[in-house]
């Protein structure tokens, strides 16, 4: 009985959805701000540090308010013959759990690039050292930023904003150094905010320091890189010797068999 009650709700619910009689994306509308309540504060950059700016954060927060409100209906559906306190909030556990997960998704893929973004930042530092060169700090990350990386952009643009709303102190710089948060950031963040800072008839012995702090990460950069593809090397021919090993033990164990056999 009770599954024939949860197929009639599920159809019953299914033909108001398509004939409109109920409208869930009125429904998300209506209730916007507090859905809102909701988002993540790094919601918006893990979507963007994955996407760029192909998919929208806003619509796949939409997205994942539906799939946890749907969760919920069908987890009270399917408890509905024993339906109480406990399993009323069994089902909204249920869809809040399913509501987090692409967020956790985002967040793993993030950290799991946090590699690729730390053999990314000296180079970036690089083109950025060349337009100080001709630049204030300011004014040379924001010509930065069309021929930025994809990832780097929605914390570069945060430091400007910050930067023209008045903000002279270092603050700007520490968050884009929290936001990619690795080796060597911080103290790149540091140097950039001091040569900000400079009197002009020192910007160029800063800048002599800041190329060179520079080229020491490009250095870390391209011997991680290389380690990496030895490892790499070292792996494939581990597989390859494992494989042979136990291709030669094999022969040589029905080799026995057969002598055995004779």
């Amino acid at each position: 009985m009770q599954i024939e009650i949860v197929i009639v709700a599920v159809i019953i619910f299914a033909v108001m959805t398509f004939t409109g009689r109920l409208e869930l994306n009125k429904l998300f509308a209506d209730n916007e701000m507090l859905f809102r309540k909701l988002k993540e504060d790094d919601w918006d950059f893990l979507v963007r540090a994955k996407h760029g700016d192909r998919v929208s954060p806003d619509v796949l927060f939409a997205k994942r308010i539906k799939n946890g409100f749907l969760i919920i209906m069908l987890a009270l559906l399917l408890l509905l013959k024993n339906l109480s306190l406990l399993t009323a909030a069994g089902a909204v556990i249920a869809g809040f759990g399913v509501f987090k997960l692409d967020y956790l998704s985002y967040k793993s893929h993030y950290k799991r690039h946090l590699h690729e973004i730390d053999n990314m930042l000296p180079y970036y530092l690089k083109s950025l050292e060349i337009l100080i060169q001709h630049y204030t700090v300011p004014v040379a990350i924001g010509k930065s930023m069309n021929d930025a990386p994809t990832i780097f952009k929605d914390g570069l643009q945060q430091m400007i904003n910050q930067i023209n709303a008045g903000d002279d102190t270092i603050e700007p710089y520490m968050q884009f150094a929290r936001t990619y948060s690795v080796r060597d950031s911080m103290r790149m963040m540091r140097l950039l905010y001091r040569l900000s800072i400079g009197r002009q008839e020192r910007k160029q012995e800063q800048l002599m320091t800041f190329s060179k702090t520079i080229s020491n990460l490009q250095q870390k950069a391209r011997e991680t890189r290389y380690k990496e593809r030895l490892d790499k090397m070292e792996g494939m021919t581990m597989r390859m010797l494992i494989t042979t090993g136990l291709g030669v033990m094999v022969l040589l164990l029905i080799s026995v068999i057969q002598m055995m056999g004779i």
